[in-house]
This record gives C-alpha cells, structure tokens and sequence, in this order.
C-alpha cells in the first residue's frame, strides 16, 4: 500500500512535505531536517521553496540538519538510544504500570517513543 503524500504545514501550500520542523522551546532552537516517518502534532512539514525561506525567530537559533547524507550512527547516537530506552522501560513511580496493548506508546522521550506490541494486554517481561 502506497502512503499517502504529506503536503507543506505553511497554509495554502500545497506542495509536497520534505522537511520537517520542530521547536525545541526549552533551548529556544528550531530544528529543519529530513521529512518525519510520523506526522506529529507538534512538528511542522514543510517544502522546500518554505524550508529554504524560513527564520527562527528572535532570540532564537535555526538548526539545520543535513538531509540526504546516509550515515551510520555513532557510537554515541546509539547509547543515547539504548539509555532512553532503557528508562522509558522502567515501572513509573509508584508501581502503577503504563497501558499495554497492540502499538500502544508507554515510554518517551523526546521524539523516541517504546512501543508495546502484545495485542493480549498483558506486561511483556523486561530483562
């Protein structure tokens, strides 16, 4: 099945999405890099005519990552991986578990996310 094509966030647009921008409020960073597999509600497609246009705003810095440049991830890219996993695995505080179930989210951090795929609704074993 072929998926549907994302089209450009900036209104009346409408050319095909391939980049995406996210806002980091926290570091007052606007970040442009390759198109999301997912389309989240806090992230913004953009063209490319409106990618190459876009400012941050003030006060802000613009990041822009490179797109199309396939590298292999660092060693570093994959610790910073496996921590956040390993701690969105962890029982939230109290004991009280988080809903499991067929692709249901029960971790995150920032844009990574730890899906479970027991579609029984039972917890699956943690080492």
């Amino acid at each position: 099945m072929v998926s549907p094509v994302r089209i450009c966030s900036r209104t009346a647009c409408k050319a095909p999405a391939v980049f995406t921008l996210t806002y980091v409020y926290r570091d007052s960073t606007a970040v442009l890099g390759p198109l999301a597999t997912y389309a989240e509600p806090h992230c913004y497609d953009l063209c490319a005519e409106h990618s190459e246009r876009l400012t941050a705003p003030m006060g802000w810095e613009l990041v822009r990552l490179p797109v199309g440049a396939e590298t292999e991830p660092s060693d570093d890219d994959l610790e910073a991986l496996a921590d956040a996993v390993r701690e969105a695995a962890k029982p939230a505080a109290g004991g009280r578990q988080e809903p499991v179930g067929q692709g249901t989210e029960v971790g995150r951090r920032g844009h990574l996310r730890v899906l479970r795929s027991d579609s029984t609704g039972t917890p699956t074993p943690q080492d």
